[in-house]
């Protein structure tokens, strides 16, 4: 009969470092509880950071990389050990420290805490899409309504029905064209490409492409409807309810119609329009889709994807400011310096030079067709007058006159506006002072399109009870907190949504903890303070719920108002009851005394400091006569209220605009 034996492991139950000396630690000899919550306190410089941070910390990560392989290693480089003698009962590090949370201007608070990744799902799931047009709600196509469609492009009509397979995403594909080569396919339109598949080309694998299958090619006629209705059926399925109709034109039809529409505005077309770019065959794209479309705009819309509510992604990103809610542009107000000047007069500054005949002709026209005087002084021409020229007249035809010694000759268009004109020019200088005398015009201003909200027109148009994801983005953390408390969906949405809502609700109420809720969520990481980046790092950790953990924070109160600090504490109570390890460097009395256990350095800073002047509970630091912290918790010591105060002076703004009214 065999006896089976098990071995037991017991956890360790403190922190033990013997011999510390770290910077200006005079080898300090320490042991810690585990799972509670300890304040290192002291004056400035006495040694508490370099024990928490530069001790505890560094020989965490350090022991933490040591156990990865020797490949995963080499992508962190060599973490040096700290001067110490000996650590045990040392858990895995995770330090929040006083720092920003980077430069970055796409990173949010919505991204940082991950909200907003949440809420690209909860969109894409329970969001209802409405018309970028008419802002009605759409309703999806079914394959009869799409062939219909199809049916009643012009007689004769050349077509390529294609499958889109591949939107925007990087990669080569080689096992896709082999795939589809197998499924009996022979072509395929690769970024604006038709190719064969049998000689597809070798596409570079960090570039996004868009590759569509072609199903078929045929010429619209009443007699192809049921080759029509197959290459439909084959094109949905591989295109996952979504299909692009290329009506293939000749070369004289683009010539009449390019004579007929004059000068195109040059403007990128939004998603979710009716696509109407050029191939280099001449050809139109019609974007079917069995999922949505607006039955009165006749427009069809792409079923709505995570990456559609992606500022980071060309798929979501609104195209006028790249995502990024504010654009560098031209400003109407520094352009014209001296509004006592005309338009002919050069009053737009960066035009420079003396207007010719042929610009001055095309003015004219425009000035005739929106009736008002060339020779008028800027100041008082009407604004119609003045968004005209500097923002062109859109679509609108202009006659333009343009009069020699033979006669009249007109002449039809479109009038971009002198801006347009600027942009290009600024887009294409090479030279460095060029561009700088331009962009003395320019300013960064609030995307004119998304309103600073970053998302495409296609995903502002969908809404989830009744707001889009700009709006709940732009809602403060605590009014965002109430909104999806009080949020109204329908059983089967509740169902599909009910465990992202438990995340958002979760990670709102975390932040609503820590004293943030003041914060919008479209709040961009370079504009907060430190002390708002250590609270939402703290509160992104609570949330994943981690056990056993070791955390170090650096002066967590700082910045926060009296009122929210029994919030931060009961976080952070929340974060040791887990069963985690916390450490808070702090000058704070209000945590000291919630603290389990307290640890005062001393007892005076740099070489006068590096050694335990008291170790314990609050008791303990209150009955230490050595302790500096000790004298002003019983009151022996204290900072005076100065009596008199320095007085503010004014912004440099304000003194000199009070100087120039003078």
């Amino acid at each position: 009969m065999r006896t089976a034996y098990h071995s037991v492991v017991m956890e360790p139950t403190s922190i033990t470092v013997k011999g510390a000396r770290e910077h200006n630690l005079q080898g300090v000899s320490l042991t810690l509880p585990r799972g509670k919550l300890i304040c290192f306190t002291g004056v400035s410089g006495s040694g508490k950071s370099s024990f928490a941070f530069d001790t505890l910390f560094a020989e965490g990560q350090r022991r933490y990389l040591e156990s990865l392989s020797s490949y995963a290693r080499q992508f962190f480089g060599q973490l040096a050990k700290p001067d110490v003698d000996q650590i045990t009962g040392l858990s895995p590090a995770i330090a929040i420290q006083q720092k920003t949370s980077g430069w970055n201007p796409r990173s949010t608070v919505g991204t940082i805490t991950q909200i907003h990744d949440y809420l690209r799902v909860l969109f894409a799931r329970v969001g209802r899409q409405h018309c970028t047009s008419c802002d009605k709600p759409i309703s999806a196509q079914t394959r009869e309504q799409i062939i219909t469609r199809i049916l009643d492009l012009p007689a004769g009509s050349k077509l390529l029905i294609l499958g889109p397979v591949v939107r925007g995403q990087k990669g080569e594909y080689r096992d896709l064209f082999e795939d589809m080569i197998k499924q009996g396919y022979a072509r395929a339109r690769v970024d604006g490409e038709v190719v064969s598949l049998a000689e597809a080309p070798l596409l570079a694998r960090h570039v996004r492409h868009n590759i569509e299958i072609v199903v078929d090619r045929l010429t619209v006629a009443t007699t192809v409807r049921t080759r029509l209705a197959e290459a439909v059926e084959n094109a949905l399925k591989i295109g996952d309810g979504a299909l692009i109709v290329q009506v293939v034109e000749d070369a004289e039809s683009d010539r009449a119609t390019a004579s007929k529409k004059g000068k195109t505005s040059g403007k990128r077309t939004p998603r979710g329009t009716k696509t109407k770019s050029r191939s280099k065959g001449g050809s139109t794209d019609l974007l079917l889709s069995s999922h949505y479309a607006c039955p009165d705009c006749d427009v069809s819309f792409e079923p709505p994807t995570p990456q559609l509510f992606s500022f980071n992604s060309p798929t979501g990103m609104c195209l006028t400011c790249d995502g990024l809610g504010t654009s560098f542009d031209f400003d109407p107000d520094l352009l014209v310096p001296n509004p006592s000047k005309s338009f002919l007069k050069l009053a737009i500054e960066p035009m420079r030079v003396r207007i010719g005949k042929w610009r001055r002709h095309i003015f004219r026209g425009v000035a005739t067709h929106v009736g008002f005087d060339l020779k008028t002084p800027w100041s008082k021409l009407a604004p119609k007058a003045k968004k005209a020229l500097l923002f062109g007249t859109g679509e609108q035809h202009i006659t333009f006159e343009w009069r020699w010694s033979g006669g009249v000759h007109r002449h039809g268009g479109t009038f971009e506006g002198v801006i347009a004109d600027l942009r290009e020019k600024h887009r294409r200088a090479k030279s460095t002072f060029v561009r700088s005398y331009y962009e003395k015009y320019m300013r960064k201003r609030v995307c004119p399109d998304c309103r600073g909200g970053r998302i495409g027109v296609q995903g502002r148009a969908v809404r989830v009870a009744g707001s889009n994801i700009n709006e709940v983005s732009a809602r403060s953390i605590e009014d965002a907190a109430t909104f999806f408390d009080k949020i109204k969906l329908s059983p089967l949405e509740n169902v599909i949504a009910e465990q992202v809502l438990k995340e958002i609700r979760g990670r709102l109420r975390f932040l609503c903890d820590v004293g943030l809720g003041y914060l919008a969520l479209d709040r961009t990481a370079p504009t907060l303070s430190g002390g708002e980046s250590q609270r939402i790092r703290l509160a992104s950790q609570i949330g994943a719920g981690l056990v056993g953990v070791l955390y170090i924070l650096d002066e967590p109160s700082i910045g926060l108002h009296p009122r929210d600090n029994q919030q931060l504490l009961d976080s952070l109570c929340r974060l040791r009851d887990l069963g985690n390890t916390v450490i808070v460097v702090e000058h704070d009395e209000q945590t000291m005394r919630v603290a389990d256990e307290i640890v005062d350095f001393g007892p005076g800073p740099g070489v006068r400091g590096g050694h335990v002047v008291a170790h314990g509970d609050i008791d303990t630091i209150l009955a230490s006569k050595k302790s500096i912290t000790g004298k002003y918790l019983r009151g022996e010591e204290e900072i005076e209220i100065p009596k008199k105060r320095r007085a503010v002076s004014k912004p440099r703004r304000a003194r000199q605009g009070a100087s120039d009214k003078q």
